[in-house]
């Protein structure tokens, strides 16, 4: 960046020119300050351990080949050596007949029941019976080995009479025995030579046994399969749910579904196609909360076959229940289609019943936004489609004639162009004169309020604005603010002539504080305000703005600090979760709360893939609104006008006067400046002066002000201002 060097006339430097009421005075930097400040920052290093880094070490890993295959192969045993007991041990007992009992119980099939007490009973008594006959031959094993050695003996003998009868041998009588004995002396032999190496070869054998079964069954983690053996994108049945569920590595969790007796199908509710996906209910045992499930939801997905972005986690209403929408492996990564509003040329639009077409949620249905006196924040990283979301709205308004749009946009790049002859005024450009004439325009949008609320008072109407009464009266036509990129606004310092900075999030903000009362009041009588911010913070996004919208909308965040901020904190303990959308990927998908937009029984949220509407697009679209309208004359430049200083001005009609009769204070007043005080009353006094402690009281039976009370109170803001700009230029350092 190039520093720019005072220009000095007669030895002194000359005044900077400012666009800026008050600007701030320059920051001399001190000899040797940045030394300092970089040795201290040497003598004080501090050390952080990046979350990133702990994720590319311990979930990255996966990528690579070597350590898949590890993962593959040991699986594959552990799993092969798990299904080889469970056989075993389903055949040497009657746990199959038990899960095959307690699921027919489960799903009310008495009569599958009985057959199966019926078979397990037939199985007790054949074991049984085996058992007993081995006892027996236990105790009647030595006597029949006694009788078939004698009679193997007796049989030898007599081969061998045999044998010497034919030979006329005597010797060949023991000749049968004597190859017997020969024969067990080479078994014996053969038997000592691959002894050994039998022993060191039958465990390998044994774990290539249980290898094969596991691979066979493929009991590997699905990211660790070779692809061709993946079961990616597969049909999503009652048992996969319940499995993925149980190898969540939740103990509490795993040790009720193995415990109970219909293998955890009580556990669901029937899964149901919901557009592009699948929706199931999950009713947790007594011990796992939700919370736990929503922090797995990686895991979850990849139990279930899927990508995390493809499983949405919710909370209905009943308790200890977690909603899933699964999605068709890959529908999520398909474009929706255009917008209706590109679609059909005689489209129209109505402010007071009808509804913008937005997009669609998960499910494929059509999402209508309602913004009928509805205040609304779109919030989101750079680049992820927050401007097209939130011109979509305006655009769809556009074409109810009945609408005045007043657009400030603050990233000035051409955006909003095509409101040009269609907005009453557009201000395009991010420097501090364009926040300053965004700020006016809000302002105004505050007086505008304050008069339309005027007329009702007088009318006497009790109920704002009806929908007759602004068809019918052209003094209550509908106003959209819509200011886009407000962080700008938000984080501006500079200051007008009174002090006070345009923007910031203090009470001494000129455009927050415009903002929160069109917030207050504004709806009643049709006057609301559109936003659309960065990286919510709570610099650049107060507290006290963002809570006054109607409908909150977020795209990708980086945390979920931030997706607290944009949408509250109720949606995101229900399961909203922007910053679990995709950067890049998942561009114009919103997470949206609030009032306006159709969410479904018990939910808080509602997640919106958005149309886009290119910027080409977005010019016929205006052009056509154009059409209908008898023609606007756009103003791109507002004359920053100075706002009267209400306090400054009352300090200045008190003059030499210690106190001053209020009904004096008020003539002073309106001839220091009619135009502004000509209609002050008492009560427009007191609600001035009250807030410093400078209220009128009474003295002598008479309502008067004090001077120095008002002088106090003009330094006390002055005060105020310096410290908060203190407070500002430090938090920039």
């Amino acid at each position: 960046m190039t520093e720019t060097v005072p220009e000095k006339v007669n030895g002194h430097v000359k005044p900077q020119v400012s666009l800026l009421k008050f600007a701030p005075e320059p920051v001399v930097d001190e000899p040797g300050a940045a030394v300092a400040a970089a040795v201290e920052k040497t003598e004080r290093p501090r050390r952080r351990v990046r979350i990133d880094s702990l994720r590319r070490v311990f979930v990255e890993t996966r990528e690579h080949g070597a350590y898949r295959a590890a993962v593959r192969h040991t699986a594959y045993t552990w799993g092969g050596a798990r299904i080889l007991a469970k056989r075993a041990w389903d055949s040497r007992t009657t746990a199959r007949y038990e899960r095959l009992i307690r699921a027919a119980e489960a799903a009310g099939l008495m009569e599958e029941v009985k057959e199966w007490e019926q078979r397990a009973q037939s199985y007790r008594a054949a074991r049984h019976r085996r058992r007993m006959d081995m006892i027996r031959t236990m105790v009647y094993l030595p006597k029949a080995l006694g009788y078939a050695a004698a009679a193997t003996t007796g049989a030898l003998l007599l081969l061998g009479v045999l044998l010497a009868w034919a030979n006329q041998d005597v010797a060949d009588v023991l000749t049968p025995i004597e190859t017997v004995v020969d024969l067990v002396r080479w078994v014996a032999f053969f038997a000592g030579v691959i002894w050994e190496p039998a022993l060191f070869v039958a465990p390998w054998i044994g774990l290539a046994a249980v290898w094969a079964v596991g691979r066979h069954q493929h009991t590997a983690p699905q990211w660790a399969l070779p692809v061709r053996d993946r079961d990616m994108g597969g049909p999503i049945t009652p048992h996969i749910v319940v499995v993925a569920f149980r190898d969540l590595g939740i103990a509490p969790l795993r040790k009720a579904i193995e415990g109970m007796g219909d293998v955890g199908a009580q556990m669901l509710s029937p899964i149901k196609i919901a557009g592009c996906g699948v929706e199931v209910d999950v009713t947790l045992p007594s011990g796992v909360s939700t919370e736990e499930i929503q922090g797995r939801r990686r895991k979850l997905a990849e139990n279930l076959n899927r990508h995390e972005h493809e499983v949405f986690i919710t909370i209905p209403p009943q308790p200890r229940t977690v909603r899933l929408w699964i999605a068709d492996s890959g529908a999520l990564d398909e474009p929706i289609g255009p917008s209706p509003l590109m679609l059909d040329e005689n489209l129209t639009a109505d402010y007071y019943t009808g509804a913008a077409p937005w997009g669609q949620n998960l499910r494929g249905d059509s999402v209508d936004v309602s913004v009928f006196q509805r205040h609304i924040l779109l919030t989101g990283l750079s680049n992820q489609g927050k401007t097209a979301a939130l011109r979509a709205l305006a655009l769809w308004l556009a074409l109810d004639e009945t609408v005045d749009f007043y657009i400030a946009d603050l990233k000035g790049v051409g955006d909003w162009r095509g409101f040009l002859g269609l907005a009453q005024v557009l201000i395009q450009g991010p420097t501090d004169e364009h926040v300053a004439q965004a700020v006016d325009m809000v302002e105004w949008g505050v007086a505008e309020m304050q008069r339309r609320i005027a007329l009702l008072e007088e009318s006497g109407a009790t109920d704002g604005v009806t929908r007759d009464m602004a068809r019918n009266d052209e003094r209550f036509r509908p106003v959209v603010l819509i200011v886009d990129e407000a962080q700008v606004a938000y984080g501006c310092g500079a200051k007008s002539l009174d002090g006070r900075p345009y923007g910031g999030s203090k009470a001494t903000s000129r455009y927050f504080q415009a903002v929160k009362k069109i917030h207050d009041q504004g709806r009643a009588v049709n006057v609301t305000i559109w936003e659309g911010t960065q990286d919510p913070t709570n610099e650049n996004l107060p507290k006290r703005s963002r809570e006054g919208n109607h409908i909150r909308g977020s795209l990708v965040l980086g945390t979920e600090a931030q997706a607290v901020m944009a949408l509250g904190e109720a949606p995101v303990a229900a399961g909203a979760a922007p910053h679990k959308l995709r950067r890049g990927l998942d561009k114009g998908t919103l997470v949206v709360a609030g009032e306006g937009i159709k969410l479904e029984a018990g939910q808080a949220s509602v997640t919106v893939r958005t149309h886009f509407i290119s910027g080409e697009d977005a010019i016929t679209l205006t052009d056509r609104a154009k059409a209908r309208r008898s023609g606007v004359s756009t103003r791109q430049v507002l004359e920053v006008e100075a706002p009267v200083d209400h306090l400054a001005d009352i300090g200045a009609v008190m003059g030499a006067d210690s106190r001053v009769r209020t009904q004096e204070v008020l003539h002073r007043l309106a001839t220091l400046n009619e135009a502004v005080y000509a209609d002050w009353t008492f009560a427009d006094l007191k609600a001035e002066l009250e807030p410093w402690g400078a209220a009128p009281y009474k003295s002598d039976g008479k309502m008067v002000v004090s001077r120095d009370r008002v002088q106090d109170a003009v330094l006390e803001r002055l005060a105020g201002v310096d410290d908060d700009s203190d407070d500002q230029g430090g938090a920039e350092d």
